[in-house]
């Protein structure tokens, strides 16, 4: 494996995080191939556009692993998120995606411990993410991190919704 390391997106990576993004949740959750519902929700989500606006607008809200200069790896915070089980003010882990050929290598741990450098360093206690329900792997990965379940919520996409877990952590 070649050098990893991690930085704030760069809007000259925008074509590559958001193919990064498709990609691994196309991998993820995809169980039943790639509906329509998916299609059109990651075409949107995860468009180059959006990409390039969320760096414009806060270029700390993405975190990116890099290998050899490459996107294999990304995090994003939500600083303006509000806790869907207590309905408080709280930024969230909205994203935390890793090429499936670079799991079990750190990627992932690098970058929730760069994400929660960077929520302690804008003055932030605790952080709250969410993660589908059915997604084991992900959860018992942020239970090794010290996310404590909190709750569930719905997560709607089209005329679907998809029961994900509340997690939060008091950070240090």
């Amino acid at each position: 494996m070649g050098e990893i390391s991690f930085g704030k997106a760069k809007l000259s990576d925008s074509l590559r995080i958001s193919v990064l993004l498709k990609t691994v949740y196309i991998q993820t959750y995809a169980v039943d191939g790639v509906t329509f519902e998916f299609a059109n929700f990651i075409t949107k989500r995860f468009s180059t556009e959006n990409i390039i606006s969320t760096i414009k607008e806060k270029p700390s809200r993405l975190i990116i692993a890099y290998q050899n200069g490459n996107p294999i790896g990304v995090a994003e915070i939500i600083y303006d998120s509000t806790c869907p089980i207590r309905k408080t003010s709280v930024p969230e882990l909205s994203k935390l995606y890793v090429l499936e050929r670079f799991y079990g290598k750190g990627i992932g741990y690098g970058l929730i411990n760069e994400t929660e450098k960077e929520v302690r360093q804008n003055g932030f206690a605790e952080f709250n993410l969410e993660v589908y329900i059915k997604n084991d792997r992900a959860i018992a990965f942020y239970k090794r991190q010290g996310y404590t379940s909190i709750g569930n919520v719905d997560f709607p996409m089209e005329s679907n919704t998809y029961e994900n877990l509340v997690m939060n952590k008091i950070l240090n």
